[in-house]
């Protein structure tokens, strides 16, 4: 993976504060409105959330906002985010809590690491998932959409479909973004997910979701 240490303040002010900033905090707002959102309606209550590579805290300060009573861990691999922006010094590729949580944020992150690394973290937020997990990581095919003169372009970029394979045995894809473990016990409509179910993900509804 790379050094932590190119992380640094020079890194942040660029990609968090200055013009080329990848997220704003409104953008975020609505990001983490709409996560929550879909989890009431899937039937995930949120009570606990680990944010993996929680960079300035942008998730953290929406819940501190909105739903204050969420027990929120927050971890970084950078020394300077973890102590600009108070969060545990943690490699997800090497470090696995014995919790499990409702919610699991990795927003860019996974194209940091090489690939037996991104691995390793997945496997790692698969075991500590019990309910969804955000997912963003660019692979090769979202290059020709990226803005390349504002994006960080030290990446490993992989297919879509390197990491849907590492995420299967977890999860189901439920769609903008979200995965739902295979223990949180989410069913899904056919064409709310990835399509037909396999067998291994087919399982009796009960009654239909109100609409």
């Amino acid at each position: 993976m790379p050094s932590p240490c190119r992380f640094d303040a020079r890194y942040f002010q660029r990609h968090y504060h200055g013009p080329d900033r990848a997220h704003a905090p409104r953008e975020i707002a609505r990001l983490a409105s709409g996560v929550v959102g879909l989890a009431a309606w899937l039937g995930v209550e949120i009570e606990s959330v680990l944010d993996v590579g929680a960079g300035t805290g942008i998730w953290r300060g929406w819940f501190r906002r909105h739903r204050p009573a969420v027990r929120y861990r927050s971890i970084d691999v950078s020394p300077y985010a973890c102590e600009r922006y108070g969060h545990e010094r943690r490699d997800i590729s090497r470090w696995r809590a014995r919790e499990r949580f409702d919610l699991v944020i990795c927003h860019s992150v996974l194209q940091y690491l090489d690939a037996p690394a991104a691995e390793r973290a997945l496997e790692n937020i698969g075991a500590m998932c019990r309910g969804l997990l955000y997912l963003e990581a660019i692979t090769s095919a979202d290059v020709a959409i990226l803005d390349l003169d504002r994006t960080d372009t030290v990446m490993h970029l992989r297919g879509g479909a390197w990491y849907r394979a590492r995420l299967d045995p977890h999860f189901v894809q439920a769609g903008a973004g979200l995965w739902a473990s295979r223990r949180s016990g989410v069913r899904l409509y056919e064409l709310e997910g990835p399509g037909e179910l396999s067998p291994r993900r087919a399982a009796r509804r009960g009654a239909a979701r109100p609409r």
